[in-house]
């Protein structure tokens, strides 16, 4: 775990940290936790601005909220924050990573479903829409991978993956609450 001493950043760190949330803003098809990854080697490996049990954990903790799951990114934002200083630096990192991955998002999404609905019936739409399913999938195992890596010995963990698949299952085959699944 990082010191909150031990991580100074500047005004051009936190317009690099709105940034690339921006960007990852941009990538997320499929929701933010589709980029998942890509905030992981950002925040984790190449900035080191978290350690991968703080990024965990508040992927964790925000999954388990009630809210709309782009919560983790606000908590992402506030741990670099903490990391960085006191209050004022958590509420400056969680607004940065909200807003930018929530500005791009939605702007675009909203001239983009207005011009698609005017022109819902061309076959290139009609293809688009239907092409987006297997990479929005695969986006969510990657993110699925990088919270599994985090675990070290795989082998000790095999109930955990069990669990896992059953869980999976039961929710493609029945029609549960998710909530009675984690309950």
């Amino acid at each position: 775990i990082i010191a909150p001493d031990s991580l100074v950043l500047h005004a051009d760190d936190w317009l690099d940290l709105f940034a690339h949330y921006l960007t990852f803003s941009l990538m997320a098809i499929g929701g933010a936790l589709s980029t998942l990854p890509e905030m992981h080697r950002y925040l984790v490996e190449q900035q080191h601005w978290l350690s991968d049990a703080q990024f965990n954990a508040a992927i964790t903790i925000a999954q388990a909220a009630p809210g709309p799951n782009v919560l983790f990114v606000a908590l992402l934002g506030w741990n670099v924050g903490l990391n960085a200083g006191a209050l004022p630096a958590a509420l400056l990192g969680a607004l940065l990573t909200l807003s930018g991955n929530l500005l791009p998002c939605m702007s675009l999404a909203f001239v983009t479903a207005r011009w698609a609905h005017r022109n819902r019936e061309l076959p290139a739409i009609r293809a688009f829409k239907m092409g987006m399913g297997p990479i929005v999938i695969a986006l969510l195992v990657a993110t699925g991978w990088i919270l599994a890596s985090a675990h070290k010995n795989p082998a000790s963990d095999w109930p955990l993956l069990v669990l896992t698949a059953l869980t999976a299952l039961i929710l493609w085959r029945r029609n549960i609450h998710l909530l009675w699944l984690l309950l």
